[in-house]
Formats: C-alpha cells, structure tokens, sequence
C-alpha cells in the first residue's frame, strides 16, 4: 500500500515538475521545424542551380562525364531524401529523416566543388557569361544556406539544451520529444585544399636548347697525364 502511494506522489510530482517544460519545449521545437524550413529551402535552390550549371558546361565542350555522373548521383540522393513523406507528427519530418536530409546535403555540396573547379581545366568556362551567371547565383544561394545552417544549428542548440536540462527531460522521456540533429559538415570540409605550385606548370616544357649540360662524373681531367703514359727516357 505505502509502495502504491509512494509511486502516485512520485509521478504526481514528476508530471507536476514536467508540466511546466511542455509549453516550452513545444515553442522550441516549433522553431526547430521553422528553421529547418529555411534550411530546405536553400538546399532545393542550390539543387535546382546546378544542373544549370553542367549544361552550361557541357555546351563549353566540357568532357568529364566522372564529374557530372558524381553530380547527377548525389543531386538524386538528396531529391529522394527530401521527397520522402514526413514520418512525424503533424506531418513534419522526424530527426532521424533531417539527419538524412543533412547527409545527402553534405554529399552534393561536395561535388559543387569538383564542378567549380573545371574552370582550371577548362579556361574557356571562365569566358562563359551563362556560366558565370550562375556561378554568382549558386555563390549567394551557399551564403543563404550557411545563414540558414547557423540559425538551424542555434535553434537546434537552445532545443537540445531546454531538452535535456531537469525536468524538462523527464517530459522528453514521457512526451516522445526526441533529440535533433545539428547540421554538421562534411568531415572532407575540415581539409585544406590545394591550388598546387607554380613548378606544376612547368611540368610538361622541354629543357632549353642551348642549356650546358653537365660534365660527367668520370670523365678525365683535361691537363692530367694519362695513367699508362710511359715514362721519360731516362738520362745514361
């Protein structure tokens, strides 16, 4: 009987204490999902700028099928990702289908690099107005999405911390208020890249024509006496 009892007053006061935590946790995560929102929005832009892109390049006569296949791929994967029906309540995403989404975000943003960067390989894209054009498009379309990321990553922050602090954790327990995700870049981002030096680019000239070459290692002194020379005759 006194263990019944003791049980009711405790979860009595674990709802009690928790109760408080419901409006609050339910504001936070509702900023989550807004910011999550814009996040989407950028990313669905920045996929819909990219094919503009290869086209544009095929037309230069661009041939680096390797690259574009990479494009096409993860461009795919992250449509299919972002084109699954929402798994959670009130027909939102759960964490599980953001985290997902982030994945395959950080797997195209990757090979937007390997796009820019056939502009080394092929000078005339430089020249290219449409080429260029979208290029600045696709460059204000990243500084919207690292806006959005941030302000994703602070609400996702402020979710997290209310989440897991007492009691409000007990609600979360009780609730179903799962953790979310932080939108985390690629760990290959973390890499210095590279331009190379100026020594690759005489990589492929041909020694100069007139340039001395080297005396050889073994090659006699001009003014020393022979080894076998015979000797002077010498005097009777």
């Amino acid at each position: 009987m006194k263990r019944a009892i003791l049980l009711t007053v405790a979860l009595v006061a674990a709802f009690g204490l928790s109760g408080c935590s419901y409006n609050e946790l339910t504001s936070k995560q509702q900023n989550v999902k807004g910011k999550w929102a814009n996040v989407e929005s950028a990313l669905q832009r920045r996929a819909d700028l990219i094919p503009n892109l290869v086209e544009t390049a095929k037309m230069a006569g661009v041939q680096e099928q390797e690259v574009f296949g990479q494009i096409a791929e993860a461009r795919s994967r992250l449509l299919n990702a972002q084109q699954q029906a929402p798994a959670g309540e009130g027909g939102d995403r759960t964490p599980e289908q953001r985290e997902a989404i982030i994945n395959a975000a950080n797997s195209f943003g990757g090979t937007i690099g390997r796009l820019l960067s056939l502009q080394e390989s092929y000078p005339q894209l430089r020249s290219t107005e449409a080429f260029m054009k979208v290029q600045d498009e696709l460059a204000g379309t990243e500084n919207r999405l690292n806006v959005a990321r941030q302000d994703f990553n602070g609400a996702v922050q402020d979710y997290n911390t209310t989440r897991n602090s007492f009691p409000a954790v007990v609600t979360a327990g009780l609730l179903g208020f799962k953790e979310e995700p932080y939108f985390q870049a690629d760990p290959n981002a973390r890499t210095v890249p590279t331009v190379g030096s100026a020594d690759s680019l005489r990589r492929n000239q041909a020694p100069a024509a007139n340039a001395p070459s080297a005396p050889a290692a073994n090659a006699p002194a001009a003014n020393a006496p022979a080894a076998n020379a015979p000797a002077g005759n010498s005097s009777n």
